[in-house]
């Protein structure tokens, strides 16, 4: 089968959410069918990688977008009454090459990701797949309800256009899917219900229980740009850890991740250690006693939880993002709503060896169980094998 795969970001490397599930599920289709991949790109693009991707594309497309474009795009869409961030990935010189590389092409299916790419792909007559992903109007609204100002006003816009956005955008693709259950209830469309669950998976023979010397009581990991993971690292060291450290005076902190913004570099002390970029996050998990995750904004499944989870570690979290994952409390993972809930988690845990214990082992199972990219793929193909089918009745 020809599959087109349009992103809004080379997926390669993986320290973001939607990179990771491209690249894997690209792997996994690769071993039995013919990979056609078109990339969005803002930035330089990592020196590996094409060389990596090439190992599982037939072709690879990258389609640079400059400021230039962004700017006059994000203009154009706020006027049009469409969410800003489509106009961000949006550029009509690209726009007319997909449509001819498609023409030539005639894939046998069109797999977009995220709702940043749909209006390159909405219109074409091919069999069609949306991945939603998340849900960005949950995530904006969320971030709207915090802010204030001119920057609530913006938020409060953005919202209410991706939230017609997205309800727009579904009759235009044969199959939607999306990360979570929790996620596919939020889509504003009578037809919510049929879009399939493709969760992520985690790949638990890289992200194995190490038996290292620990370096660190905490590790939180991610984007440390992304909205969502800034608050979570200002919530952890400035509300959490103080509290804490009346319990624990000597406690190690580390914020692992990519381009750490001024506000997550300014968290540094004694205490709290920031990273940015790695090459191995597997050594920071390792070296670290607990995965602490206090996740107040964004939506969608957590990867982070589940590499630590994968790893071994016992990981502390809030509702809302252990509800995507439906981990048991107490068995798989703890969910605290406070910060005296968070203090008293995580004393108990680094002082509670039995508990730590099973929290570690249990969590292991569970992700081994319920997060397998093999077995999430298939979930995918099977949706493109319908399309394929329809086609060739």
């Amino acid at each position: 089968m020809k599959i087109a795969i349009l992103l809004s970001r080379v997926p390669y490397p993986l320290e973001k959410g939607d990179k990771l599930r491209a690249y894997n599920q690209i792997k996994e289709l690769s071993q039995r069918h013919e990979i056609y991949l078109y990339a969005l790109n803002d930035k330089k693009i990592h020196p590996q990688a094409i060389a990596v991707l090439s190992s599982y594309c037939k072709q690879i497309h990258v389609m640079n977008i400059g400021k230039w474009s962004i700017l006059t795009n994000v203009i154009k869409f706020f006027f049009k009454k469409m969410p800003m961030q489509c106009g961000y990935f949006y550029n009509a010189h690209w726009y007319k090459y997909f449509q001819s590389q498609m023409d030539a092409l005639k894939p046998d299916v069109i797999y977009a990701q995220l709702i940043r790419t749909a209006e390159y792909v909405r219109y074409r007559p091919e069999k069609k797949v949306l991945d939603y992903q998340d849900v960005f109007s949950k995530g904006m609204y969320r971030m709207m309800k915090r802010a204030k100002g001119i920057k609530a006003l913006v938020y409060k816009s953005e919202y209410k256009r991706l939230q017609d956005y997205e309800s727009q955008v579904f009759n235009d693709f044969d199959h939607k899917t999306i990360i979570t259950q929790v996620d596919r209830d939020l889509i504003k469309h009578p037809m919510s219900n049929k879009i399939v669950v493709v969760p992520n998976g985690v790949d638990t023979q890289y992200f194995m229980p190490q038996a290292v010397e620990k370096k660190y009581d905490i590790i939180f990991t991610g984007n440390m740009s992304y909205t969502p993971n800034i608050f979570a690292c200002e919530y952890l060291v400035k509300e959490i850890l103080p509290q804490l450290l009346k319990k624990e005076p000597n406690i190690r902190v580390v914020l692992c991740g990519v381009t750490p913004s001024s506000r997550v570099l300014s968290l540094r002390s004694k205490y709290v250690e920031v990273t940015g970029w790695v090459d191995d996050i597997r050594e920071y998990y390792a070296k670290s006693k607990l995965f602490v995750a206090p996740m107040e904004l964004g939506t969608g499944l957590q990867n982070k939880l589940l590499e630590a989870m994968s790893m071994g570690l016992p990981c502390i979290t809030s509702p809302l993002a252990s509800e995507p994952i439906k981990a048991v409390s107490h068995q798989e993972i703890l969910v605290c709503n406070s910060v005296l809930g968070y203090v008293d988690a995580i004393y108990t845990l680094l002082h509670d060896k039995q508990q730590y214990q099973t929290i570690s082992q249990q969590a292991n199972v569970f992700v081994k169980q319920h997060y397998n990219w093999v077995e999430t793929t298939k979930i995918l193909e099977h949706l493109f094998n319908d399309c394929y089918n329809d086609i060739h009745k």
